[in-house]
């Protein structure tokens, strides 16, 4: 039987996450990275993107949405996050405007001289709607 580890996922809200888990699978600054137990001791920043939980004793995975944050590798995965959605959750349609919103700025103030901190607001929030609408059809790697 392969080995878990307890994964607790923290927002500002709540304890969104708490369960024994056999693998993790998050978007770090440098890319998807998976966790397992008996991972080496880390601690990573997290991107905006879907978070992969393998629970103990299952096959499947479950997927939710998460942005920012970190995540702490020890004996215990505690991962703190600005939000964290699940798919049934997430409300497709107002991610979708809120991604053509963002979009639409970032075409119209391309070429004048906007701030530099409203451009990188705009591409997060892109970032997050792109990753909710993904989650909430399923995830990206279940489309690969």
């Amino acid at each position: 039987m392969p080995k878990s580890v307890m994964l607790d996922i923290i927002t500002p809200e709540k304890l969104f996450y708490r369960g024994e888990t056999e693998l993790v699978i998050a978007r770090t600054l440098a890319g998807d990275e998976g966790f397992m137990a008996n991972h080496t001791w880390a601690c990573k920043l997290l991107d905006t993107g879907e978070l992969w939980i393998q629970e103990a004793g299952q096959k499947d995975f479950r997927i939710a949405a998460i942005s920012g944050g970190f995540i702490d590798i020890k004996d215990k995965f505690t991962i703190f996050t600005d939000y964290a959605e699940w798919p049934e959750e997430i409300d497709v349609e107002r991610a979708k405007l809120s991604g053509q919103k963002a979009e639409e700025w970032i075409k119209s103030h391309a070429r004048m001289d906007s701030n530099e901190q409203e451009f990188l607001k705009a591409r997060v929030s892109m970032s997050k709607a792109h990753t909710r609408i993904g989650v909430a059809g399923g995830g990206l790697r279940r489309k690969r």
